[in-house]
């Protein structure tokens, strides 16, 4: 869309600089670790729906941003943190409205007894808070995980993270983690969709006997909703409600980390978790909750919740603040108003469908998964050995960008299309993209 050009907004006060400026003072003053994306990194400076601007004003179609769910700069949520700003912004220790009227909102998207909620200011806070209602509820300390899973950055949750702590720099296993194969029909070792959810749940007696020969009884089981980093895998059928039915057994309690997939994303269901047709003792969401602004939040049962009041204060300075809780109140409002839940599945269905097709034609795409706007391309080298295809994935990414589509890949083995676009990508941007992904995998 390159008639979609715009000026870039300078901030008062600060300059312009160019590219290499930038990635030669981020590298002088910002840790290495702050990584960027493309082997020719970007200048973002505005953003417009599904769109995002660079500095000379080209448009680059996003369809990797799952944070500003409702579009970049939603004009609605935009205005409501702004005027919320203008007034007041305190923290919880005073009365105010927007903090129970968020509550009282995002119980009624939730089946019981899910009623009791906890705002926080990330997804990585609320996976966070989540161990700790689990451990003090449980009185246990153990907790299971999904190989490949991650649930944030801080210190407890990179060690329910083997995508963190068995990669680079990881520190490896810790004995209060088990670990468990991911449900993945496609390259896991139960390959029969019919079949796959019981057989997968069938592996969690096993972990939770591994975690008791180390001393330690399960606390917790943390499964994302729809799998991001294990490389776009949606569960397969029953696959949560013998797991949960696991771990409960074993007096654990079952957290669905959707700080990724919740609020429309999965199309047929708000939250992703109702596909399988479970309910999870504690629910944790992030990133789109606030359009990227910084929010998160826990909602558990009031049996958890209860056990939770030991006399030790919960007070986080700026979880449920007015100004965080109006332009989470913005969101759901837009969702509801703009049928973004349907479009997610809409648009969704489109894009699947299309994927499908150019997988009968490319062998290259040994598999296409997913639901709503939440879509995996999985690239392989051969086709009957599904032999993963790294290298593919990473030469499309590129030639996507250059076609001003910004893609990005998952996965063990790095070689998933992610495709996760705001849930106002339309149907006219699923056909570009479709369109510009044929001409890079046939080579024009």
């Amino acid at each position: 869309m390159s008639d979609r050009i715009v000026a870039e907004t300078v901030l008062a006060g600060v300059p312009t600089r160019g590219n290499a400026e930038l990635l030669d003072l981020r590298k002088r003053y910002l840790n290495p670790t702050l990584s960027v994306s493309y082997r020719e990194p970007l200048k973002i400076v505005r953003g417009e729906g599904a769109w995002l601007y660079d500095q000379q004003g080209e448009a680059y179609l996003d369809m990797v941003n799952n944070v500003c769910h409702v579009g970049h700069c939603h004009p609605r949520v935009v205005a409501a943190g702004q005027a919320q700003m203008a007034q007041l912004n305190t923290n919880t220790r005073y009365l105010h409205d927007n903090i129970v009227e968020y509550a009282m909102r995002l119980v009624a998207t939730l089946p019981a007894p899910l009623s009791v909620v906890f705002l926080t200011n990330s997804g990585t806070e609320a996976n966070d808070l989540a161990l700790r209602l689990a451990r003090t509820h449980t009185g246990k300390r153990g907790a299971l995980v999904l190989d490949h899973a991650y649930h944030g950055h801080s210190p407890s949750m990179v060690e329910l993270s083997p995508y963190k702590f068995n990669g680079k720099g990881g520190e490896g296993q810790v004995a209060h983690v088990g670990v468990v194969d991911m449900p993945d029909v496609y390259q896991g070792a139960f390959r029969d969709p019919s079949t796959a959810g019981k057989q997968y749940a069938g592996l969690l007696p096993a972990g939770i006997a591994g975690l008791r020969e180390r001393g330690f009884d399960p606390a917790v089981f943390y499964c994302e909703s729809l799998l991001g980093c294990g490389g776009q895998i949606v569960l397969p059928d029953g696959y949560l409600r013998d797991a949960y039915a696991s771990v409960r057994a074993a007096g654990g309690v079952c957290v669905a980390d959707e700080v990724q997939v919740g609020f429309g994303r999965a199309g047929e269901h708000f939250w992703a978790f109702e596909r399988q047709g479970v309910v999870p003792d504690i629910l944790t969401v992030g990133k789109p909750i606030g359009n990227g602004h910084p929010i998160g939040a826990v909602v558990t049962t009031p049996e958890i919740a209860a056990s939770f009041v030991t006399g030790m204060e919960y007070f986080n300075t700026f979880g449920g603040n007015p100004v965080s809780c109006a332009i989470a109140l913005a969101v759901l409002d837009v969702i509801h108003e703009e049928r973004l839940q349907d479009n997610a599945r809409v648009v969704g269905n489109l894009l699947m469908d299309g994927l499908r097709e150019l997988q009968r034609r490319y062998t290259c795409i040994g598999d296409v998964r997913g639901c709503g706007l939440f879509i995996g391309a999985e690239l392989v080298s051969d086709a009957a050995a599904r032999t993963p295809d790294r290298a593919k994935a990473k030469q499309v990414v590129e030639a996507m960008k250059a076609r001003h589509v910004l893609l990005s890949t998952e996965g063990p083995d790095d070689n998933v299309l992610k495709i996760k676009p705001p849930i106002v990508f339309s149907r006219r941007d699923a056909a570009e993209f479709l369109e510009k992904l044929d001409a890079v995998l046939g080579g024009r």
